[in-house]
């Protein structure tokens, strides 16, 4: 069975110092850097946010707060800091990461007008980016994902990959949570179990 290290977001951004800063986020590294040497993955893909100036989700293109919500094209939109802004430092990947077995990479988020926390597609569903194809042509079965972040980013990409007919794993020593809200981290990791994603230690 092929299998697939999907890494999502590790983005200076998500990282101690950055915009949105996810706690904890710099000790997944070494992890993943581990998994990578560890394991004879077949293809290693990296998810990258490339927001343009601007985008809809941001509190400040709304004159709006961080942490508010709104309706955006008719779903739901958490206001975030602006973040991961194409071309910008923050959008970079954290310099700790390894790259050496990289094999693809995708980038989500770049439609000013939408959202993107899944790896596959678009919040309204609209748009793919790509990542499903990529597997499938390289018949990939089975994936693991890590990466920033588990309430947000990677649930929405392990709950798709699920729904696009790969064996899912997450890898909990991989991830950790923005955690706007106290019990998201304990709330995501029980939707993607109900969804039929495997967690591993």
């Amino acid at each position: 069975m092929k299998k697939a290290l999907i890494i999502v977001d590790v983005q200076n951004d998500f990282c101690e110092g950055g915009a949105l800063a996810v706690p904890g986020s710099s000790e997944i590294i070494p992890y993943i850097n581990l998994l990578m040497e560890e394991n004879a993955y077949d293809q290693v893909v990296l998810t990258q946010d490339w927001h343009p100036a601007g985008h809809k989700s941001f509190a400040s293109s709304n004159g709006r707060q961080v942490g508010e919500s709104i309706i955006l094209n008719g779903v739901p939109q958490f206001m975030w800091p602006d973040h991961c802004i194409q071309g910008t430092f923050g959008a970079e990947f954290h310099k700790d990461l390894n790259r050496d077995k990289v094999t693809h990479i995708v980038q989500k988020g770049k439609n000013i007008e939408i959202d993107s926390y899944s790896g596959f597609q678009d919040n309204n569903h609209f748009m793919k980016t790509g990542l499903d194809d990529f597997l499938k042509y390289h018949d990939i079965q089975l994936v693991e994902i890590v990466g920033l972040a588990l309430d947000y980013c990677v649930k929405f990409t392990a709950q798709d990959a699920v729904a696009n007919g790969y064996v899912t794993c997450l890898h909990f020593n991989g991830t950790r949570a923005v955690n706007v809200k106290p019990d998201n981290a304990r709330d995501a990791i029980y939707e993607m179990i109900e969804k039929g994603v495997t967690v591993l230690g």
